[in-house]
């Protein structure tokens, strides 16, 4: 029987967080490594706020958040449920890391689909969509409260506590890897798609894994290229939860610009401390008191629309740059409607958000 003392668990914290560390430092050291060779950094244009988000983000997860929540998870399982302690150490480690991993990735899914779905969780997770360069550490670029949150590290905690804690090391070898990879700018996905009899070998990857083309395609500044999804392509590791949950967009292309639009770049204090540390630029949604405003009107607007011109008709009724988006539907369950025309002209765009033949009126605003 496994120790109950508080010495065991110290060991279980202290084996599980230190190999977490070696082998996220061994991915990520890969990584660098191969976007120096590539001749990334010499090109990338990143801030020193952005390295100190990044790398300051990754220093407190390692060394704060994910030890003090094992801590806690370690302390709780003692004191009240003690019986459940090392209950699947008898697992066979395939069955134990199948466990592991699905409930992880699945918890990741809905938690950063809910991250682009809710205004204060959105708040917690825009610093990772600010990057404008993908990049081995952007995987790690969020708020500390929003890791603090993630169910994903609390599953692990208490994966570890009931027995499965190798399954766990063994598990985040797979994950970083998929993870960072994704977020690398090193595109290895991307002859596969051109050289034909690879093609079947990535389509079944593709379809299980997440990949940097359809990572890197949630991380695009606009739907408006055609290629970019950013209310998208939320898997972590598995991109079957997009798929069954309506939420995939695979395009195997490579978006030119990544970000926010109309970003006010905030202090890295900000985007990393809020809510205990807001912006002092009132535009920001990370300042006091900011309020998304309702920018309807019960009439429509006529523009002027180019053949074959993509455009994004905003669907949550807060641009303001109506009746097209300006990004400001992010951290709500809205998006953007795609849409384009085949004919030059000008044309009647419904602004009251009600109309049945979108975007254009109907004149039901006539009935409002």
């Amino acid at each position: 029987m496994p120790s109950t003392s508080l010495e065991y668990k110290l060991k279980a914290i202290y084996f599980v967080e230190k190999m977490d560390i070696y082998l996220v430092f061994g991915i990520l050291v890969f990584f660098c490594l191969l976007e120096i060779l590539n001749g990334h950094l010499k090109r990338s244009k990143r801030s020193s706020s952005d390295w100190i988000q990044e790398a300051g983000i990754f220093l407190v997860l390692a060394s704060l958040i994910k030890p003090l929540i094992f801590l806690i998870v370690m302390t709780i399982g003692h004191i009240l449920f003690a019986d459940l302690q090392g209950i699947i150490k008898h697992w066979s480690l395939g069955i134990s890391l199948l466990f592991f991993l699905l409930i992880d990735d699945l918890l990741q899914y809905w938690y950063h689909r809910s991250a682009h779905e809710y205004p204060f969780l959105w708040k917690l997770h825009r610093p990772h969509h600010q990057a404008e360069e993908m990049g081995f550490f952007v995987s790690y670029r969020n708020a500390g409260l929003y890791y603090l949150m993630m169910p994903n590290i609390w599953w692990m905690a208490l994966v570890t506590f009931i027995g499965g804690g190798f399954a766990v090391a063994i598990g985040l070898i797979f994950k970083q890897v998929v993870i960072i990879s994704s977020h690398s700018t090193v595109k290895w996905d991307k002859p596969l798609y051109k050289i034909t009899w690879l093609r079947p070998f990535i389509s079944i990857i593709e379809r299980i894994f997440i990949t940097p083309a359809f990572h890197h395609g949630h991380h695009g500044k606009s739907q408006i290229d055609g290629i970019s999804e950013p209310n998208g392509n939320y898997g972590n590791m598995l991109s079957i939860w997009d798929q069954l949950f309506g939420s995939a967009y695979f395009t195997r292309q490579f978006p030119d610009t990544l970000g926010l639009l109309n970003d006010p770049k905030e202090h890295w204090t900000a985007t990393l401390f809020y809510p205990f540390i807001k912006s002092k630029d009132s535009s920001s949604e990370l300042s006091p008191g900011f309020k998304k405003q309702p920018t309807l009107l019960d009439e429509p607007i006529t523009v002027n629309l180019e053949k074959d011109t993509n455009y994004l008709w905003c669907q949550c009724g807060k641009s303001k740059n109506q009746p097209f988006c300006d990004g400001s539907h992010h951290g709500s369950k809205f998006k953007p409607l795609f849409f384009t025309v085949n004919k030059k002209g000008t044309r009647k765009v419904c602004n009251c958000k009600r109309s049945k033949t979108k975007p254009f009126c109907d004149n039901t605003h006539l009935s409002i």
